[in-house]
């Protein structure tokens, strides 16, 4: 697919291609009907002499069709190439804001609410062209000064580089969280400090045949990112599969999106959904995610595959319990990208 610039390249060189050649032969239509030969309205008010006459005989037939379109065709081009330059190849690519030494500031400019205790946060990046400048897969510290202490957490933008000028991240707020509820206070205007990249993990389209994926709450974060990523690429071939864990329908976060994506991609990712409290007509998973449901939903161990985790310290501990079980390789307590299971330290 052609980016914006290529776009308007190749629009406005068939638009003014186009607009000539009509022009061109409007024009020659009314100078015959006034009399004039196109071809020779250089010569006006020159005496017929003889090197008149053989200058005539030498010059070009402006008045051909072939040559008015060649010249249209020129003209165009040129245009067109000035209007490339000046959009595309003027513009200077702006260097990525994310500093993984330095933190930075960003303001709050809008709140999205997604359910009663949890929204999507978005912050403005310096210029509107900017962009956060995080890996795939990748997240970010967030710092703030809370009872005289500096207190740091880290969260995965559900924003991507595509996203220009601002970072979004979906943040649960917890009576006794620290960061989380610093940030549900916030008010328009106000800033966090952020520092980053951080992480282990890069997605890339050949990383592996098949992602298999184990989320709860608000763990579906970097899962959502790679997802994201995966299907708008045309070129990768990845298959996905989640399971997705939460305590009432209320807390399945962004399912609307997630279960879009799935009717759109029917070949490439499904989601089966786990409650622990399921409304009436509930077909989904009930209860703790079990090693029946990881059998049977993501992919059995081996050497092309990965199977990523995000969720509370406790569903991790059990999930690892649950893969061991079904041989797959225990992950590390750090784990690195060559693992085939990796937990969300690693994301």
């Amino acid at each position: 697919m052609p980016n914006r610039y290529q776009a308007v390249f190749l629009l406005s060189s068939i638009s003014v291609f186009l607009s000539l050649v009509f022009a061109s032969k409007f024009i020659t239509a009314k100078l015959k009907e006034a009399g004039y030969d196109p071809a020779q309205l250089i010569l006006i008010g020159l005496p017929k002499d003889d090197a008149t006459r053989n200058a005539e005989k030498t010059m070009p037939d402006f008045n051909s069709s072939n040559f008015q379109q060649l010249l249209a065709l020129v003209l165009a081009i040129v245009t067109s190439a000035a209007i490339y330059w000046k959009f595309a190849a003027g513009e200077k690519k702006r260097k990525p804001v994310l500093d993984p030494k330095e933190w930075q500031e960003f303001p709050l400019v809008e709140k999205i609410p997604v359910s009663p205790n949890t929204a999507i946060y978005r912050f403005a990046l310096p210029h509107p062209e900017d962009v956060l400048g995080l890996p795939i897969g990748q997240h970010i510290s967030v710092s703030a000064e809370i009872n005289g202490k500096d207190i740091m957490r880290s969260y995965t933008p559900t924003s991507s580089d595509d996203d220009l000028g601002h970072f979004d991240l979906l943040v649960k707020a917890y009576e006794k969280g620290n960061i989380s509820k610093y940030i549900s206070l916030l008010k328009i205007g106000d800033k966090i400090r952020v520092k980053g990249p951080k992480g282990q993990f890069t997605y890339h389209p050949t990383l592996s045949r098949e992602l298999g994926m184990i989320a709860g709450g608000t763990g579906i974060t970097p899962m959502l990112q790679i997802i994201r990523a995966a299907l708008k690429n045309p070129e990768d071939k990845t298959k996905l599969s989640l399971i997705y864990a939460n305590v009432n329908p209320e807390d399945i976060l962004l399912k609307k999106e997630l279960d879009e994506l799935a009717e759109k991609h029917p070949d490439r990712f499904k989601v089966y959904y786990v409650l622990n409290n399921p409304p009436e007509g509930w077909t989904g998973g009930v209860g703790f995610v079990s090693k029946e449901q990881i059998e049977q939903h993501l992919p059995r161990t081996s050497d092309d595959i990965k199977i990523l985790m995000c969720g509370p310290p406790p569903m991790m501990t059990a999930m690892k319990k649950h893969l061991a079980e079904l041989n797959y390789p225990a992950p590390r307590t750090v784990s690195k990208l060559v693992d085939q299971v990796c937990i969300c330290n690693c994301l």
